[in-house]
C-alpha cells in the first residue's frame, strides 16, 4: 500500500516537472539591452547654467544704501556722546584743579593760626601793660632835676616810667605790625550792635541812655585772620533796663 503511494507521488511530481520545462522552451528569449549615458570631459561650469548674469534687483541696492545710512547714523551718536563725556570731564578736571589751587592758597593763609594765636597772649599782656600807667603821670608838669647840674642828670622815676611805657608801646606796635603782615587784624567792637559771632559776653549791665544789645566795654580785643574769625572780642553788653 505504501509503495504504491509513493510511486504515485513520485510519477506526478516527474510529470510537474516536465510541463514546467515544455512551457519555458516554448517561450522565446528576450535579449538583453543596456543604457548608456552621455559622458563629457567637460566640467560643467557655474556660468553654464546662465550665460548672462541676471541684473540684481533694485531692491538690494536700497537696503544696502539704507544699511550704510543707518550705520553712519550710529557712528555719529557714539561720537556725539564720546564728545559729550570727553567735555564732562575736562569741566571736572578743571574744576579739580581750581579746587585744589584754592585749598592750598588757604593752607598757605592760615598756616600761621597757631602761631598767631600764641602771640595774642603777649599782645594782651602788652596792652595790660600799658593800661597800668596812667595817662597824667605820662606828662608831668615840671622836671625833678635841674638843668644846672654838671652831671648827667638823674632820671626820674617818672622818667623811667615814661620811657618803660614807650618801649613797651613800641614792642606792641611791632607785634601788631607782624601780625598785619600775616592778615591778622584787630576789632574793637565798643559801641556795635552784638554780634554773637565775633563777640563773647562777659557780662551784661543796664545802662540809662545806652541802646541795650549794643556793647559796652571791649575788655579783650578781637582778631581776624583774612574773613576768618581767630579770636572773639570779650566785651560787657548793655541789658535792657525793664
Amino acid at each position: 500500500m505504501n509503495g504504491t503511494w509513493a510511486r504515485r507521488v513520485f510519477s506526478a511530481s516527474t510529470a510537474t516537472l516536465s510541463s514546467r520545462a515544455i512551457r519555458r522552451s516554448t517561450h522565446p528569449s528576450r535579449p538583453l539591452t543596456f543604457q548608456t549615458r552621455p559622458y563629457s570631459d567637460q566640467k560643467s561650469q557655474p556660468g553654464d547654467a546662465a550665460e548672462t548674469p541676471a541684473p540684481e534687483p533694485e531692491s538690494t541696492e536700497v537696503s544696502v544704501e539704507s544699511q550704510v545710512l543707518e550705520n553712519l547714523k550710529k557712528k555719529e551718536e557714539e561720537v556725539h556722546e564720546l564728545t559729550s563725556r570727553f567735555r564732562y570731564l575736562q569741566a571736572d578736571f578743571l574744576n579739580l584743579q581750581r579746587n585744589a589751587a584754592r585749598e592750598k592758597e588757604q593752607q598757605r593763609d592760615f598756616a600761621i593760626t597757631r602761631l598767631a594765636g600764641d602771640l595774642l597772649e603777649t599782645v594782651d599782656v602788652l596792652a595790660l601793660a600799658l593800661k597800668s600807667v596812667p595817662t597824667a603821670a605820662l606828662h608831668p608838669e615840671s622836671p625833678s632835676n635841674p638843668p644846672s647840674s654838671p652831671d648827667p642828670p638823674l632820671k626820674s622815676a617818672q622818667e623811667y616810667l615814661t620811657e618803660l611805657h614807650q618801649g613797651v608801646e613800641m614792642t606792641h606796635r611791632l607785634l601788631l605790625s607782624t601780625l598785619f603782615k600775616y592778615h591778622v587784624k584787630s576789632f574793637d567792637p565798643t559801641g556795635e550792635k552784638f554780634d554773637p559771632n565775633r563777640h563773647e559776653a562777659l557780662y551784661q549791665v543796664p545802662i540809662s541812655g545806652k541802646e541795650p544789645g549794643t556793647v559796652l566795654e571791649c575788655q579783650k580785643t578781637g582778631y581776624m585772620i583774612k574773613d576768618r574769625l581767630l579770636r572773639a572780642a570779650q566785651v560787657g553788653v548793655v541789658q535792657d533796663a525793664s
